[in-house]
């Protein structure tokens, strides 16, 4: 049969990014695109006339075979291989994963096989990287259980050793009184580690997922883009990736802030800092994540105002503050940073123009996964504030808030001037 087509129906078969074949019944490829051939390292008009077992790995030849002449019997549209891996051989004798769609076409009069093949090793890539993350989940919620069991077994020690006391009255009630204290602290602590280990699940399920899911389109999307014209396509995709890559660095900040922090492994390094240029590399550094238009102003003394305090800490919470503010607001808005000090305070005020928080939420500003209802379709994980908080009183400082839906939200902090 020769491979002739109207002029406008070729264009199209030639245009088709995926690989196109018909097949005969008896397994020769009468007619290939382009696109066929170089996926299968083929010169162009090199494929017609060969077997189409020749584009399988030998091993499962035979099985190919069968298949071809069972769907032949009972042809309908369908995936090939549904529930199994798939993979092709290039003229090179190399392999790789496929994905093929099967169809029936009558072409004069004489039905034929219709195949679309798309290379999918990048897809590959990107599903076995999803199950590694998954793979961790499942471990770092084990380890979780671990800490649990030794808690609850530590409770238990505790207890054995209250029944042990033999002291006098006086001293029985003062140490019962200590272990009874001891006992609700660690329940009340079993009860946290609990519920964290179960928001944590919830929570990085989640929020990996999302990022990871992006990064999984976009990659085989990028796959698609690789003639000459197709640059800005490319690049958005690469764009994509990279912002979905941010946003899981973002989440594993957070969580090991959080981790670090309930540990009690923060510890307190204080030094005397330069406010001003502290606050200038800040604001530098910041701009680059800025939505168009978002301008940081900031509001501070000419003079060098020097503070004695947690260089690392400090910075952490203005960090937080304004990716917040920078988060929450739209394009086109001023974020304002304020500095003002007295004799026996510094006071740091972020203030942005954004969506503002709902009157009826404000009292959960501080709590742990606490997410606005305004803000559940914005990347974040709702540590941020709480980690905020700690970090505020381990400078012994006080942190308070306004906020107006839809008109902004302002945080103010309170440092002490203590040496």
């Amino acid at each position: 049969m020769k491979n002739e087509h109207p002029d406008p129906y070729k264009a199209v078969f030639e245009a088709c990014e995926e690989g196109i074949f018909v097949v005969n019944k008896e397994g020769t490829i009468v007619m290939a695109n382009r696109a066929s051939h170089k996926l299968f390292g083929y010169e162009e008009g090199e494929l017609i006339g060969l077997s189409v077992e020749l584009l399988v790995p030998p091993a499962v030849r035979g099985v190919h075979i069968d298949d071809r002449k069972a769907y032949e019997a009972n042809p309908a549209p369908r995936q090939m291989g549904h529930g199994r891996d798939l993979a092709g051989r290039r003229k090179d004798g190399s392999e790789f994963p496929v994905e093929i769609s099967l169809n029936m076409a009558q072409i004069d009069n004489v039905y034929h096989t219709l195949a679309f093949a798309i290379d999918i090793s990048e897809r590959k890539k990107i599903e076995e990287a999803l199950k590694r993350s998954e793979e961790q989940l499942i471990v770092y919620a084990a380890e979780l259980e671990k800490r649990v069991t030794k808690r609850t077994q530590d409770l238990d020690n505790t207890i054995r050793q209250l029944e042990r006391v033999n002291a006098d009255l006086e001293d029985q009630v003062r140490i019962r009184k200590k272990a009874e204290d001891e006992t609700r602290l660690a329940l009340s602590r079993e009860r946290e580690l609990n519920e964290l280990k179960s928001r944590f699940v919830s929570m990085a399920s989640h929020e990996f997922r999302t990022p990871l899911s992006t990064m999984l389109s976009s990659a085989s999307l990028i796959e698609r883009y690789k003639e000459p014209g197709t640059e800005e396509k490319r690049q958005k995709h690469i764009n994509k990736i990279k912002s979905a890559i941010g946003n899981l660095t973002n989440i594993l900040n957070d969580f090991l802030s959080l981790s670090k922090l309930e540990e009690g492994k923060v510890g307190l390094e204080k030094e005397d800092i330069k406010i001003n240029e502290v606050l200038k590399d800040i604001t530098d550094d910041m701009a680059d994540i800025c939505k168009n238009g978002q301008n940081i102003i900031i509001d501070i003394d000419e003079k060098e105002i020097l503070f004695h305090t947690d260089e690392k800490i400090l910075k952490n919470i203005l960090i937080n503050l304004l990716s917040n503010a920078i988060k929450y607001s739209e394009a086109n808005t001023d974020i304002t940073v304020i500095i003002r000090e007295d004799p026996d305070l510094l006071t740091i005020t972020v203030k942005d123009q954004g969506i503002g928080i709902p009157e009826g939420e404000q009292k959960h500003m501080f709590e742990r996964f606490f997410r606005a209802k305004n803000a559940t379709n914005i990347q974040g994980t709702g540590l941020g504030l709480n980690i905020v908080k700690k970090y505020v009183d381990m400078l012994e400082g006080e942190i308070s808030f306004s906020s107006k839906l839809n008109e902004g939200t302002t945080f103010s902090i309170d440092l002490p001037k203590i040496v």
